[in-house]
């Protein structure tokens, strides 16, 4: 059941009054994947996998300012299943100028009028989430009935359909999601599987590493010849060192012209406690070799046309 509760009525105040990290990073900049957490006001799911703090709007902007960011992209977390409750009262609160919102729901129990609403409050996607909640995937055909059914309801809104899927699955995304003909983002470099170490006279790591590539090329030409995007975020879900990420990441990054690669913090960093994202972030900027251009797609101009932000009309499409 999709279920929304409660509303927020007063707006947090935020200052951009600080010295921004990274002065590279353009004024009206997203970070395209973040959470807002409120465990005493928005109960949790039974079956939550892990049980996290608050992390409120107010924290949230604050932190943002520190690296450089405006704008928002509020990603339904696992622990709140089909509840959105907590994610609209903060679109709400932070207004469609500055926020778009990733929700979750049941296609089967969730009506197109449902979808208007939340689409004034700057809802522009949903979040199918396989590899948080561990739902297995048994068949190709199976999938694609799933993704169809999502599509059937986001397609006349013109939203985004978010997946957290393991990039194994890529082969089977190359086949079904460009007849969908709807924009589609890839959370987390695309989730690879990435080998703890990599050593070159150990034969199955290299095997290993070499069906990785293998996978990266499918996604590049998914992103190529599809509307799919992929989130560069949450390097420390997928490896310890982030060097690892680097041959993917430039990979990524040349496709169409560094076009279909947006930029995300993953705040506040779910079970992954006391993480510090200015290395990353500029570990993102190294990657894109100083070139102002693609550093302006990557952490703005890719998010708004992704998000239908190009002007600050929330109606968007209807």
């Amino acid at each position: 059941m999709d279920v929304e509760r409660g509303s927020i009525t007063e707006t947090p105040t935020w200052s951009k009054s600080k010295t921004c990290t990274f002065p590279q990073i353009p004024k009206g900049s997203w970070d395209s994947h973040m959470h807002i957490i409120d465990a005493e006001r928005y109960p949790f799911v039974a079956d939550a996998r892990y049980i996290p703090p608050s992390h409120l709007l107010p924290q949230a902007l604050e932190r943002e300012a520190e690296l450089g960011i405006d704008k928002i992209v509020l990603v339904q977390p696992s622990v709140y299943g089909n509840d959105n409750s907590c994610l609209l009262d903060a679109l709400r609160a932070r207004g469609p100028d500055n926020a778009r919102g990733v929700v979750a729901f049941d296609p089967l129990t969730t009506n197109l009028s449902t979808l208007r609403k939340w689409h004034h409050l700057g809802v522009r996607g949903v979040r199918v989430n396989f590899q948080s909640v561990e739902k297995k995937i048994n068949s190709e055909r199976e999938l694609e009935l799933l993704l169809r059914r999502y599509a059937h309801l986001i397609r006349p809104l013109d939203w985004v359909l978010q997946l957290y899927i393991s990039l194994s699955c890529v082969g089977m995304l190359e086949r079904i999601l460009p007849p969908l003909r709807i924009k589609v983002c890839l959370d987390h470099f695309g989730c690879p599987s990435l080998p703890p170490t990599l050593y070159a006279n150990e034969e199955d790591e290299q095997e290993r590493y070499a069906r990785i590539l293998a996978d990266i090329s499918s996604l590049a030409r998914l992103l190529e010849y599809s509307r799919t995007y992929v989130k560069i975020s949450a390097h420390y879900r997928l490896c310890e060192d982030v060097s690892q990420l680097e041959p993917i990441a430039r990979m990524l990054l040349t496709v169409a012209n560094g076009e279909k690669v947006v930029f995300g913090t993953d705040w506040p960093h779910t079970r992954y406690s006391g993480v510090n994202i200015e290395p990353f972030v500029q570990v993102v900027l190294d990657w894109c070799n100083a070139d102002q251009g693609l550093i302006n797609r990557v952490f703005r101009d890719n998010a708004a046309t992704l998000w239908d932000a190009r002007t600050s009309d929330c109606q968007g499409r209807l």
